[in-house]
């Protein structure tokens, strides 16, 4: 079977000569979840626009699923490949929330009893249902986000791109982001996210590509990357709190490199002798 992503060798431009991107390559598997981090300018978020279709390389080759995406359109790859832009005002555009929801459902033929249900749960599972018949452009930029999530999540695609899923969320709504993701890594869908969020991406994420001007600089398990100074370093990223904490606990016997709390937890139990 096909990768679920291969980027190899990608080159882009959007001024001659000024490369954004310059000879990424790396694979995604089908059902693996990974995050890609980086500075702001790294080409991250260029990189996720090639991933549907809605930029070309200039060199080089994109594969979504086995599709060339210089040879299949946007709406083609779309129903496959889920991307949930940075800024939401570039992805909503319905008259009202539920609308909004429902549109990717009804473009790709669901029937009619099964839209219903999904929507219904879409706007339950991002606290999204009071504003059902509501303008997307009056809710706040938390919301928004929250509603550019749920109108790719709702019919759920084969690969789920996020870019920047936790900006403007509280800690009950990143929460809520995050028991989706697992819910849909569970169900063995591919999940790429792009963050600045260390501690999102270390509790979630067993993968880690950092991008450093326009190329690829670290791609490892989060514990080998995440504590790795010179890379978080090269892409302006600080070390997750947990793994800070590690390596002020190393003396006492904890691992230097771990990154999520219940590893943490377990080590200093058995430190204590508990």
């Amino acid at each position: 079977m096909a990768a679920a992503v291969e980027v190899e060798d990608l080159y882009f431009y959007y001024t001659m000569g000024e490369y954004v991107l310059r000879g990424v390559t790396f694979t995604v598997e089908l059902g693996e979840s990974v995050a890609i981090m980086g500075s702001n300018g790294a080409g991250k978020t260029t990189l996720v626009k090639h991933l549907n279709g809605l930029l070309k390389p200039v060199r080089g080759v994109v594969r979504v699923l086995g599709m060339d995406t210089r040879e299949h359109s946007v709406a083609e790859l779309a129903r496959h490949v889920g991307v949930v832009f940075q800024n939401p005002d570039h992805q909503l555009f319905a008259e009202t929330v539920e609308e909004e929801v429902r549109f990717a459902l009804e473009n790709f033929g669901f029937p009619e009893d099964e839209i219903e249900e999904r929507v219904e749960w879409a706007l339950a599972e991002f606290g999204l249902e009071r504003y059902r018949k509501a303008s997307p452009f009056s809710l706040s930029e938390g919301e928004k986000k929250r509603l550019a999530i749920a109108s790719v999540v709702v019919y759920e695609p084969d690969v789920l791109v996020l870019d920047e899923p936790t900006v403007g969320q509280d800690a009950i709504q990143r929460e809520r982001i995050a028991e989706m993701l697992r819910g849909f890594m569970k169900r063995g869908r591919t999940v790429i996210v792009v963050s600045h969020d260390v501690e999102f991406v270390a509790e979630l994420f067993d993968r880690v590509i950092v991008m450093s001007r326009g190329r690829v600089v670290a791609d490892g398990s989060a514990r080998s990357v995440l504590t790795d100074l010179a890379v978080l370093s090269e892409a302006r990223l600080e070390l997750p709190q947990v793994a800070e904490c590690a390596r002020r606990l190393g003396d006492l016997g904890v691992p230097r490199d771990l990154v999520r709390l219940e590893e943490l937890e377990e080590h200093l139990l058995r430190v204590v002798g508990v």
